[in-house]
């Protein structure tokens, strides 16, 4: 049977925090969706297409790395991909906190899946989507934090 894992988030834009979280998992899963969530709650900075996009392109040459957007419950995507994993990434004690919540209700919806906890290299404990947008939205230098596709087409936009 494969290992069929599931990283959601919104990428909104993925950084190299996410690169770095999904790179090493790869040796633990024969395939790995990024799943990009719809959050009805938040207003994305960068289309689903781009996102999409930028994965397909960083990925191009990892054959066992897609992408797949979705709403709804992360479970139901799961399903929907035949995933048995849920990757999460973890930076700090409270990213821990609040992710085994959901990681709680994930498993009272679904008892089959089981969340995977990676914590991110040191390098990348400040690298967050919601703090990129920020450097990217006031005109700072985001390059230290975005893969270079990503930081090629920030900077065409600007």
């Amino acid at each position: 049977m494969q290992r069929i894992c599931l990283f959601p988030g919104t990428f909104d834009p993925i950084t190299v925090g996410h690169l770095d979280i999904i790179y090493r998992s790869l040796d633990l899963f024969d395939k790995l969706y990024i799943g990009i969530g719809r959050n009805a709650a938040k207003v994305p900075m960068f289309s689903e297409e781009q996102r999409v996009d930028w994965i397909n392109e960083i990925f191009k040459d990892e054959p066992r790395v897609d992408s797949v957007v979705y709403d709804g419950l992360t479970v139901d995507c799961c399903k929907r991909v035949n995933a048995k994993f849920i990757l999460r990434g973890i930076r700090y004690v409270n990213d821990f906190e609040y992710e085994k919540a959901i990681a709680d209700m994930n498993r009272s919806l679904d008892h089959n899946i089981e969340t995977i906890f990676l914590t991110c290299l040191p390098q990348y404990t400040s690298v967050a989507s919601t703090l990129v947008r920020d450097v990217i939205r006031n005109g700072g230098d985001a390059s230290p934090f975005l893969p270079d596709v990503v930081n090629h087409a920030v900077l065409k936009a600007k």
